[in-house]
Protein backbone atom coordinates (compact mmCIF):
# COMPACT_ATOMS: atom_id res chain seq x y z
CA UNK A 1 0.00 0.00 0.00
CA UNK A 2 1.55 3.34 -0.96
CA UNK A 3 1.00 6.44 1.10
CA UNK A 4 1.15 10.06 0.00
CA UNK A 5 4.65 11.43 -0.12
CA UNK A 6 6.07 14.09 2.19
CA UNK A 7 3.47 15.20 4.80
CA UNK A 8 2.65 18.90 4.84
CA UNK A 9 1.50 21.18 7.69
CA UNK A 10 -2.14 20.65 8.56
CA UNK A 11 -4.78 23.39 8.70
CA UNK A 12 -5.45 24.74 12.16
CA UNK A 13 -8.31 22.97 13.93
CA UNK A 14 -9.68 24.68 17.03
CA UNK A 15 -12.19 22.09 18.23
CA UNK A 16 -15.63 21.03 17.12
CA UNK A 17 -18.03 22.96 19.35
CA UNK A 18 -20.67 24.86 17.40
CA UNK A 19 -21.36 28.46 18.34
CA UNK A 20 -25.04 28.82 19.15
CA UNK A 21 -25.53 31.58 16.60
CA UNK A 22 -23.36 30.27 13.77
CA UNK A 23 -25.99 28.04 12.14
CA UNK A 24 -28.99 30.34 11.64
CA UNK A 25 -26.91 33.47 11.25
CA UNK A 26 -24.78 31.90 8.53
CA UNK A 27 -27.90 30.59 6.80
CA UNK A 28 -29.71 33.90 6.72
CA UNK A 29 -26.64 35.82 5.65
CA UNK A 30 -25.75 33.54 2.74
CA UNK A 31 -29.15 32.67 1.33
CA UNK A 32 -29.24 35.85 -0.77
CA UNK A 33 -26.62 34.37 -3.09
CA UNK A 34 -29.15 31.98 -4.60
CA UNK A 35 -26.43 29.50 -5.57
CA UNK A 36 -27.08 26.28 -7.46
CA UNK A 37 -30.29 27.35 -9.04
CA UNK A 38 -31.36 27.41 -12.67
CA UNK A 39 -29.30 29.34 -15.19
CA UNK A 40 -26.97 30.65 -12.51
CA UNK A 41 -25.24 27.31 -12.11
CA UNK A 42 -22.67 27.74 -14.87
CA UNK A 43 -21.80 31.26 -13.77
CA UNK A 44 -21.55 30.13 -10.15
CA UNK A 45 -19.17 27.37 -11.18
CA UNK A 46 -16.84 29.93 -12.73
CA UNK A 47 -17.02 32.23 -9.75
CA UNK A 48 -16.44 29.42 -7.28
CA UNK A 49 -13.49 28.11 -9.24
CA UNK A 50 -11.83 31.51 -9.05
CA UNK A 51 -12.73 31.90 -5.36
CA UNK A 52 -11.16 28.58 -4.46
CA UNK A 53 -8.04 29.08 -6.56
CA UNK A 54 -6.12 30.91 -3.85
CA UNK A 55 -6.64 28.14 -1.29
CA UNK A 56 -5.32 25.03 -2.94
CA UNK A 57 -3.67 22.51 -0.62
CA UNK A 58 -0.04 21.48 -1.01
CA UNK A 59 0.76 19.24 -3.95
CA UNK A 60 0.81 15.86 -2.16
CA UNK A 61 -2.56 16.48 -0.56
CA UNK A 62 -3.93 17.88 -3.82
CA UNK A 63 -2.99 14.67 -5.63
CA UNK A 64 -4.85 12.56 -3.08
CA UNK A 65 -7.86 14.89 -3.23
CA UNK A 66 -7.90 14.50 -7.02
CA UNK A 67 -7.87 10.70 -6.67
CA UNK A 68 -10.75 10.81 -4.19
CA UNK A 69 -12.73 13.16 -6.43
CA UNK A 70 -12.24 10.91 -9.44
CA UNK A 71 -13.39 7.81 -7.57
CA UNK A 72 -16.48 9.53 -6.24
CA UNK A 73 -17.44 10.58 -9.76
CA UNK A 74 -16.83 7.03 -10.98
CA UNK A 75 -19.35 5.72 -8.49
CA UNK A 76 -21.75 8.59 -9.12
CA UNK A 77 -21.76 8.03 -12.88
CA UNK A 78 -22.49 4.35 -12.29
CA UNK A 79 -25.55 5.31 -10.27
CA UNK A 80 -26.66 7.91 -12.81
CA UNK A 81 -26.38 5.47 -15.69
CA UNK A 82 -28.25 2.55 -14.16
CA UNK A 83 -30.46 3.85 -11.35
CA UNK A 84 -31.03 7.60 -11.53
CA UNK A 85 -34.11 8.51 -9.51
CA UNK A 86 -34.09 5.26 -7.54
CA UNK A 87 -32.72 4.52 -4.11
CA UNK A 88 -29.59 2.49 -4.82
CA UNK A 89 -27.68 0.98 -7.73
CA UNK A 90 -26.58 -2.62 -8.23
CA UNK A 91 -23.44 -1.87 -10.26
CA UNK A 92 -22.68 -5.38 -11.52
CA UNK A 93 -26.12 -6.14 -12.91
CA UNK A 94 -26.88 -2.53 -13.82
CA UNK A 95 -30.16 -2.66 -11.92
CA UNK A 96 -31.62 -0.77 -8.98
CA UNK A 97 -32.61 -1.47 -5.39
CA UNK A 98 -35.46 -0.07 -3.30
CA UNK A 99 -34.12 0.68 0.17
CA UNK A 100 -37.11 1.73 2.26
CA UNK A 101 -39.99 -0.25 0.75
CA UNK A 102 -40.35 -2.56 -2.24
CA UNK A 103 -41.82 -0.75 -5.22
CA UNK A 104 -41.24 2.68 -3.66
CA UNK A 105 -38.37 5.07 -4.29
CA UNK A 106 -37.13 8.12 -2.44
CA UNK A 107 -34.11 8.75 -4.66
CA UNK A 108 -31.97 7.85 -1.66
CA UNK A 109 -28.57 8.02 -3.37
CA UNK A 110 -29.44 11.46 -4.76
CA UNK A 111 -30.20 12.73 -1.28
CA UNK A 112 -27.11 11.04 0.16
CA UNK A 113 -24.79 12.51 -2.47
CA UNK A 114 -26.03 16.10 -2.44
CA UNK A 115 -23.77 17.74 0.13
CA UNK A 116 -20.79 15.62 -0.95
CA UNK A 117 -21.18 16.95 -4.49
CA UNK A 118 -21.43 20.46 -3.07
CA UNK A 119 -18.23 20.04 -1.04
CA UNK A 120 -16.47 18.73 -4.15
CA UNK A 121 -17.61 21.82 -6.08
CA UNK A 122 -19.66 19.74 -8.49
CA UNK A 123 -22.23 22.52 -8.76
CA UNK A 124 -24.13 21.29 -11.77
CA UNK A 125 -24.55 17.80 -10.32
CA UNK A 126 -25.60 19.22 -6.96
CA UNK A 127 -28.18 21.38 -8.73
CA UNK A 128 -29.55 18.31 -10.53
CA UNK A 129 -29.97 16.62 -7.16
CA UNK A 130 -31.80 19.63 -5.77
CA UNK A 131 -34.09 19.72 -8.79
CA UNK A 132 -34.93 16.02 -8.43
CA UNK A 133 -35.69 16.34 -4.72
CA UNK A 134 -37.92 19.35 -5.28
CA UNK A 135 -39.80 17.77 -8.18
CA UNK A 136 -39.91 14.05 -7.38
CA UNK A 137 -39.24 13.21 -3.73
CA UNK A 138 -42.68 12.27 -2.42
CA UNK A 139 -42.98 12.51 1.39
CA UNK A 140 -46.53 11.13 1.52
CA UNK A 141 -46.10 7.74 -0.12
CA UNK A 142 -48.24 4.90 1.17
CA UNK A 143 -45.26 3.10 2.65
CA UNK A 144 -44.29 2.06 6.16
CA UNK A 145 -40.65 3.04 6.58
CA UNK A 146 -38.05 2.81 9.32
CA UNK A 147 -38.00 6.10 11.19
CA UNK A 148 -34.31 5.91 12.14
CA UNK A 149 -33.12 5.50 8.54
CA UNK A 150 -35.52 8.12 7.22
CA UNK A 151 -34.32 10.72 9.72
CA UNK A 152 -30.56 10.27 9.29
CA UNK A 153 -30.70 9.75 5.52
CA UNK A 154 -33.64 11.66 4.08
CA UNK A 155 -34.33 14.45 6.56
CA UNK A 156 -30.61 14.89 7.24
CA UNK A 157 -29.66 14.78 3.57
CA UNK A 158 -32.27 17.32 2.50
CA UNK A 159 -31.35 19.61 5.39
CA UNK A 160 -27.68 19.42 4.43
CA UNK A 161 -28.70 20.32 0.91
CA UNK A 162 -30.56 23.33 2.24
CA UNK A 163 -27.56 24.36 4.35
CA UNK A 164 -25.41 24.16 1.23
CA UNK A 165 -27.67 25.89 -1.28
CA UNK A 166 -30.28 27.93 0.58
CA UNK A 167 -33.02 26.68 -1.73
CA UNK A 168 -36.25 27.21 0.29
CA UNK A 169 -38.00 24.23 -1.28
CA UNK A 170 -35.48 21.92 0.35
CA UNK A 171 -36.30 23.20 3.80
CA UNK A 172 -39.99 22.74 3.08
CA UNK A 173 -39.38 19.17 1.89
CA UNK A 174 -37.34 18.35 5.01
CA UNK A 175 -40.14 19.67 7.19
CA UNK A 176 -42.77 17.70 5.29
CA UNK A 177 -40.75 14.52 5.82
CA UNK A 178 -40.26 15.23 9.52
CA UNK A 179 -43.96 15.96 10.01
CA UNK A 180 -44.76 12.56 8.51
CA UNK A 181 -42.30 10.88 10.88
CA UNK A 182 -43.37 12.66 14.06
CA UNK A 183 -46.27 10.30 14.87
CA UNK A 184 -43.67 7.68 15.75
CA UNK A 185 -42.78 9.95 18.70
CA UNK A 186 -46.07 11.65 19.54
CA UNK A 187 -48.16 8.46 19.50
CA UNK A 188 -45.87 6.82 22.05
CA UNK A 189 -46.98 6.77 25.71
CA UNK A 190 -43.36 6.84 26.89
CA UNK A 191 -41.75 9.18 24.38
CA UNK A 192 -39.67 6.31 23.01
CA UNK A 193 -40.35 6.30 19.25
CA UNK A 194 -41.99 3.44 17.41
CA UNK A 195 -39.62 2.06 14.80
CA UNK A 196 -41.88 2.42 11.72
CA UNK A 197 -44.51 4.83 10.47
CA UNK A 198 -46.68 4.92 7.37
CA UNK A 199 -45.97 8.24 5.69
CA UNK A 200 -49.48 8.58 4.27
CA UNK A 201 -51.67 7.35 7.12
CA UNK A 202 -49.48 8.03 10.14
CA UNK A 203 -50.01 4.47 11.39
CA UNK A 204 -47.15 3.33 13.60
CA UNK A 205 -45.74 -0.08 14.47
CA UNK A 206 -42.58 -1.64 15.86
CA UNK A 207 -42.84 -1.51 19.63
CA UNK A 208 -39.29 -2.66 20.45
CA UNK A 209 -36.70 0.00 19.63
CA UNK A 210 -32.92 -0.19 19.88
CA UNK A 211 -30.95 2.69 21.33
CA UNK A 212 -29.80 3.82 17.88
CA UNK A 213 -33.42 3.99 16.75
CA UNK A 214 -34.37 5.92 19.88
CA UNK A 215 -31.59 8.48 19.91
CA UNK A 216 -30.32 9.17 16.39
CA UNK A 217 -32.43 12.20 15.51
CA UNK A 218 -31.44 15.17 17.69
CA UNK A 219 -29.09 16.73 15.13
CA UNK A 220 -31.63 16.67 12.31
CA UNK A 221 -34.69 17.52 14.40
CA UNK A 222 -32.78 20.16 16.35
CA UNK A 223 -31.59 21.87 13.18
CA UNK A 224 -35.12 21.76 11.77
CA UNK A 225 -36.45 23.38 14.96
CA UNK A 226 -33.75 26.05 14.75
CA UNK A 227 -34.44 26.83 11.09
CA UNK A 228 -38.26 26.85 11.37
CA UNK A 229 -38.77 28.10 14.90
CA UNK A 230 -40.93 25.04 15.60
CA UNK A 231 -39.70 23.34 18.77
CA UNK A 232 -41.77 20.16 18.33
CA UNK A 233 -39.00 18.33 16.52
CA UNK A 234 -36.20 18.91 19.03
CA UNK A 235 -38.52 18.41 21.99
CA UNK A 236 -39.50 14.99 20.61
CA UNK A 237 -35.82 14.05 20.38
CA UNK A 238 -34.97 15.17 23.91
CA UNK A 239 -38.03 13.44 25.36
CA UNK A 240 -36.93 10.17 23.73
CA UNK A 241 -33.42 10.60 25.12
CA UNK A 242 -34.71 11.31 28.60
CA UNK A 243 -36.93 8.24 28.50
CA UNK A 244 -33.95 6.02 27.70
CA UNK A 245 -31.35 7.62 29.96
CA UNK A 246 -33.72 7.57 32.94
CA UNK A 247 -33.82 3.78 32.63
CA UNK A 248 -30.06 3.32 32.99
CA UNK A 249 -28.76 0.85 35.55
CA UNK A 250 -27.06 1.66 38.85
CA UNK A 251 -23.78 1.30 36.91
CA UNK A 252 -24.91 4.08 34.50
CA UNK A 253 -25.00 1.51 31.69
CA UNK A 254 -27.77 1.18 29.12
CA UNK A 255 -29.10 -2.00 27.59
CA UNK A 256 -29.72 -2.59 23.91
CA UNK A 257 -33.47 -2.16 23.30
CA UNK A 258 -36.63 -1.00 25.05
CA UNK A 259 -40.34 -1.73 24.76
CA UNK A 260 -41.82 1.49 23.41
CA UNK A 261 -45.17 1.20 25.16
CA UNK A 262 -44.08 -0.10 28.57
CA UNK A 263 -40.62 1.40 28.84
CA UNK A 264 -39.20 -1.92 29.99
CA UNK A 265 -35.90 -3.27 28.74
CA UNK A 266 -36.26 -5.88 26.01
CA UNK A 267 -32.51 -6.62 25.89
CA UNK A 268 -30.27 -5.86 28.85
CA UNK A 269 -26.89 -6.37 27.16
CA UNK A 270 -24.70 -3.26 27.14
CA UNK A 271 -23.03 -3.55 23.73
CA UNK A 272 -21.65 -0.05 23.08
CA UNK A 273 -20.05 1.00 20.83
CA UNK A 274 -21.38 -1.73 18.55
CA UNK A 275 -24.69 -1.76 16.72
CA UNK A 276 -27.53 -1.46 17.39
CA UNK A 277 -26.71 1.20 19.98
CA UNK A 278 -23.78 2.99 18.31
CA UNK A 279 -25.16 6.32 17.14
CA UNK A 280 -27.14 6.91 20.37
CA UNK A 281 -23.88 7.92 22.04
CA UNK A 282 -22.62 9.77 19.00
CA UNK A 283 -25.69 12.00 18.93
CA UNK A 284 -25.55 12.82 22.63
CA UNK A 285 -22.11 14.29 22.11
CA UNK A 286 -22.59 15.88 18.69
CA UNK A 287 -26.05 17.34 19.26
CA UNK A 288 -24.86 18.63 22.61
CA UNK A 289 -22.10 20.50 20.77
CA UNK A 290 -24.38 21.57 17.93
CA UNK A 291 -26.94 23.23 20.18
CA UNK A 292 -24.83 23.97 23.27
CA UNK A 293 -27.22 21.65 25.13
CA UNK A 294 -25.65 21.00 28.51
CA UNK A 295 -28.12 18.25 29.34
CA UNK A 296 -27.20 16.14 26.33
CA UNK A 297 -23.51 16.77 26.94
CA UNK A 298 -23.75 15.74 30.58
CA UNK A 299 -25.59 12.55 29.64
CA UNK A 300 -22.83 11.73 27.15
CA UNK A 301 -20.12 12.22 29.75
CA UNK A 302 -21.93 10.08 32.31
CA UNK A 303 -22.76 7.21 29.95
CA UNK A 304 -19.40 7.23 28.19
CA UNK A 305 -17.58 7.14 31.52
CA UNK A 306 -19.59 4.03 32.41
CA UNK A 307 -18.70 2.37 29.10
CA UNK A 308 -15.00 3.05 29.69
CA UNK A 309 -15.25 1.84 33.27
CA UNK A 310 -17.13 -1.42 32.68
CA UNK A 311 -16.72 -2.46 29.04
CA UNK A 312 -13.08 -1.83 28.12
CA UNK A 313 -11.04 -4.98 27.74
CA UNK A 314 -7.47 -5.45 26.52
CA UNK A 315 -6.63 -8.46 24.38
CA UNK A 316 -2.99 -8.98 23.37
CA UNK A 317 -2.36 -5.39 24.38
CA UNK A 318 -5.13 -4.00 22.19
CA UNK A 319 -8.11 -2.02 23.50
CA UNK A 320 -11.57 -3.37 22.70
CA UNK A 321 -15.06 -3.12 24.16
CA UNK A 322 -16.85 -6.17 25.51
CA UNK A 323 -20.58 -6.71 25.84
CA UNK A 324 -21.73 -6.95 29.47
CA UNK A 325 -24.97 -7.24 31.39
CA UNK A 326 -26.01 -3.66 32.03
CA UNK A 327 -27.00 -4.31 35.64
CA UNK A 328 -24.11 -6.42 36.88
CA UNK A 329 -21.31 -5.58 34.45
CA UNK A 330 -20.63 -9.28 33.86
CA UNK A 331 -19.42 -10.18 30.32
CA UNK A 332 -21.94 -12.00 28.15
CA UNK A 333 -21.40 -14.81 25.64
CA UNK A 334 -20.56 -12.49 22.73
CA UNK A 335 -18.02 -10.41 24.64
CA UNK A 336 -15.20 -10.88 22.13
CA UNK A 337 -17.21 -10.10 19.00
CA UNK A 338 -16.48 -6.65 17.58
CA UNK A 339 -18.36 -4.95 14.74
CA UNK A 340 -16.76 -2.72 12.17
CA UNK A 341 -19.73 -0.41 12.77
CA UNK A 342 -18.29 0.32 16.21
CA UNK A 343 -14.92 1.53 14.92
CA UNK A 344 -16.29 5.08 14.62
CA UNK A 345 -16.09 5.26 18.43
CA UNK A 346 -12.35 5.88 18.28
CA UNK A 347 -13.02 9.32 16.82
CA UNK A 348 -15.89 10.03 19.20
CA UNK A 349 -13.66 9.23 22.17
CA UNK A 350 -10.97 11.57 20.88
CA UNK A 351 -13.24 14.56 20.40
CA UNK A 352 -15.33 13.71 23.46
CA UNK A 353 -12.54 13.95 26.02
CA UNK A 354 -10.80 10.54 25.99
CA UNK A 355 -8.07 10.93 23.33
CA UNK A 356 -5.77 8.20 24.63
CA UNK A 357 -8.51 5.57 24.56
CA UNK A 358 -9.62 6.83 21.15
CA UNK A 359 -6.13 6.43 19.72
CA UNK A 360 -5.78 2.96 21.24
CA UNK A 361 -9.12 1.79 19.86
CA UNK A 362 -8.25 3.13 16.42
CA UNK A 363 -4.97 1.22 16.56
CA UNK A 364 -6.89 -1.97 17.36
CA UNK A 365 -8.89 -1.61 14.17
CA UNK A 366 -5.74 -0.71 12.23
CA UNK A 367 -4.35 -4.07 13.36
CA UNK A 368 -7.38 -5.71 11.75
CA UNK A 369 -6.69 -3.68 8.60
CA UNK A 370 -3.17 -5.10 8.60
CA UNK A 371 -4.68 -8.57 8.16
CA UNK A 372 -7.68 -7.77 5.97
CA UNK A 373 -7.21 -4.60 3.89
CA UNK A 374 -10.98 -4.46 3.51
CA UNK A 375 -12.37 -4.62 7.02
CA UNK A 376 -14.74 -7.54 7.63
CA UNK A 377 -18.16 -6.82 9.05
CA UNK A 378 -17.15 -8.30 12.41
CA UNK A 379 -14.17 -9.98 14.05
CA UNK A 380 -13.36 -11.96 17.15
CA UNK A 381 -10.87 -9.75 18.95
CA UNK A 382 -9.43 -12.76 20.80
CA UNK A 383 -8.32 -14.45 17.58
CA UNK A 384 -8.49 -11.54 15.07
CA UNK A 385 -10.43 -13.84 12.75
CA UNK A 386 -13.54 -12.69 10.90
CA UNK A 387 -16.90 -13.63 12.37
CA UNK A 388 -18.72 -12.12 9.38
CA UNK A 389 -16.50 -12.01 6.27
CA UNK A 390 -18.62 -9.64 4.23
CA UNK A 391 -17.35 -6.17 3.35
CA UNK A 392 -20.27 -3.77 3.06
CA UNK A 393 -18.41 -0.60 2.03
CA UNK A 394 -18.65 0.63 5.60
CA UNK A 395 -17.27 4.13 6.31
CA UNK A 396 -16.72 3.98 10.08
CA UNK A 397 -12.93 3.53 10.08
CA UNK A 398 -12.51 6.53 7.78
CA UNK A 399 -14.94 8.46 9.97
CA UNK A 400 -12.76 7.74 13.01
CA UNK A 401 -9.62 8.76 11.12
CA UNK A 402 -11.24 12.07 10.17
CA UNK A 403 -12.33 12.82 13.73
CA UNK A 404 -8.95 11.86 15.18
CA UNK A 405 -7.16 14.00 12.61
CA UNK A 406 -9.32 17.00 13.50
CA UNK A 407 -8.88 16.40 17.22
CA UNK A 408 -5.12 15.86 17.19
CA UNK A 409 -3.73 17.32 13.96
CA UNK A 410 -1.64 14.16 13.52
CA UNK A 411 -0.99 13.25 9.90
CA UNK A 412 -0.87 9.53 10.73
CA UNK A 413 -4.66 9.47 10.68
CA UNK A 414 -4.76 10.87 7.14
CA UNK A 415 -2.22 8.28 6.09
CA UNK A 416 -4.36 5.54 7.63
CA UNK A 417 -7.43 6.84 5.82
CA UNK A 418 -5.55 6.92 2.51
CA UNK A 419 -4.42 3.34 3.00
CA UNK A 420 -8.06 2.35 3.67
CA UNK A 421 -9.12 4.23 0.53
CA UNK A 422 -6.57 2.56 -1.75
CA UNK A 423 -7.63 -0.89 -0.53
CA UNK A 424 -11.27 -0.06 -1.26
CA UNK A 425 -10.27 1.15 -4.72
CA UNK A 426 -8.26 -2.00 -5.39
CA UNK A 427 -10.79 -4.52 -4.08
CA UNK A 428 -14.25 -2.99 -4.56
CA UNK A 429 -14.10 -0.88 -7.71
CA UNK A 430 -16.02 -2.31 -10.66
CA UNK A 431 -16.92 -0.81 -14.07
CA UNK A 432 -20.31 0.32 -12.77
CA UNK A 433 -19.01 1.96 -9.60
CA UNK A 434 -18.22 0.36 -6.25
CA UNK A 435 -19.71 -2.78 -4.75
CA UNK A 436 -19.93 -4.74 -1.54
CA UNK A 437 -17.99 -7.97 -1.00
CA UNK A 438 -19.26 -11.31 0.18
CA UNK A 439 -15.85 -12.36 1.48
CA UNK A 440 -13.02 -9.95 2.22
CA UNK A 441 -10.56 -12.84 2.56
CA UNK A 442 -11.04 -13.94 -1.06
CA UNK A 443 -8.28 -13.02 -3.55
CA UNK A 444 -8.63 -9.54 -5.08
CA UNK A 445 -10.83 -9.59 -8.15
CA UNK A 446 -12.35 -12.98 -7.39
CA UNK A 447 -15.73 -12.82 -9.14
CA UNK A 448 -17.44 -14.94 -6.51
CA UNK A 449 -16.42 -12.53 -3.76
CA UNK A 450 -18.46 -9.62 -5.12
CA UNK A 451 -21.85 -8.57 -3.89
CA UNK A 452 -23.89 -6.31 -6.13
CA UNK A 453 -24.79 -3.09 -4.34
CA UNK A 454 -23.53 0.42 -3.83
CA UNK A 455 -25.18 1.39 -0.53
CA UNK A 456 -26.55 4.92 -0.47
CA UNK A 457 -24.29 5.79 2.43
CA UNK A 458 -21.25 5.33 0.20
CA UNK A 459 -22.20 8.59 -1.52
CA UNK A 460 -22.72 10.36 1.81
CA UNK A 461 -19.73 9.19 3.79
CA UNK A 462 -16.85 7.11 2.49
CA UNK A 463 -15.14 9.61 0.24
CA UNK A 464 -16.43 12.71 2.01
CA UNK A 465 -14.14 12.01 4.97
CA UNK A 466 -11.16 11.63 2.64
CA UNK A 467 -12.10 14.74 0.70
CA UNK A 468 -12.36 16.84 3.83
CA UNK A 469 -8.99 15.56 5.07
CA UNK A 470 -7.06 16.19 1.85
CA UNK A 471 -8.79 18.95 -0.11
CA UNK A 472 -8.73 21.87 2.37
CA UNK A 473 -12.02 22.83 0.76
CA UNK A 474 -13.18 26.38 1.53
CA UNK A 475 -16.75 25.11 1.53
CA UNK A 476 -16.39 23.56 4.99
CA UNK A 477 -15.55 25.41 8.19
CA UNK A 478 -13.09 23.07 9.87
CA UNK A 479 -13.35 24.96 13.16
CA UNK A 480 -17.06 24.46 13.78
CA UNK A 481 -18.25 21.95 11.18
CA UNK A 482 -20.23 18.96 12.45
CA UNK A 483 -21.25 15.80 10.61
CA UNK A 484 -24.15 13.54 11.51
CA UNK A 485 -23.87 9.78 11.89
CA UNK A 486 -24.71 9.55 8.20
CA UNK A 487 -21.93 12.00 7.31
CA UNK A 488 -24.27 14.89 6.57
CA UNK A 489 -22.66 18.29 7.10
CA UNK A 490 -25.36 19.85 9.25
CA UNK A 491 -23.09 22.60 10.55
CA UNK A 492 -20.13 24.29 8.92
CA UNK A 493 -21.12 24.36 5.25
CA UNK A 494 -20.20 27.67 3.66
CA UNK A 495 -22.29 29.21 0.94
CA UNK A 496 -19.83 32.07 0.58
CA UNK A 497 -16.06 31.84 0.24
CA UNK A 498 -13.16 34.19 0.76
Amino acid sequence: MTAPSQPVPLPEVRGSGLDRDSGPRAASGASRRGVLTGAGVAASALVLGVAAAGRQPASAQARVAAEVHAEFLHGWRGYQTAAWGYDEVRPLSGTRHDFFASGRTFGLSIVEALDTLFLMEENIEAARCCDWIEQHLDPVQDASIQVFEAVIRLVGGVLAGYQATGRPALLRRARELADRLLPAFTASPTGLPYTHVNLRTGAVHGDVATLAEIGSNAMEFGLLSRLTGDRRYYEASVRAYRAAVSRRSALDLLGTSLHVETGRWADTAAVAPNAPVDSFYEYLYTAGAQFADRTLSSWYRMLNAAVLRHQVVRVAGRLWFRAVDFRSGRPDGTATRQQELGSFYAGLLAKGGAPEQGAAYFDSWTAVLDRYPVLPESVDCATMRPVDRSGLLRPEYANAAFDLWRATGLDRYRQAAYRWFTAMRERQRVPGGYTTLRDVTAPPGSPHSYGDLTPGYWFAENLKYLWLMFSATPRFDYRVGLLSTEGKALAGLRRRWV
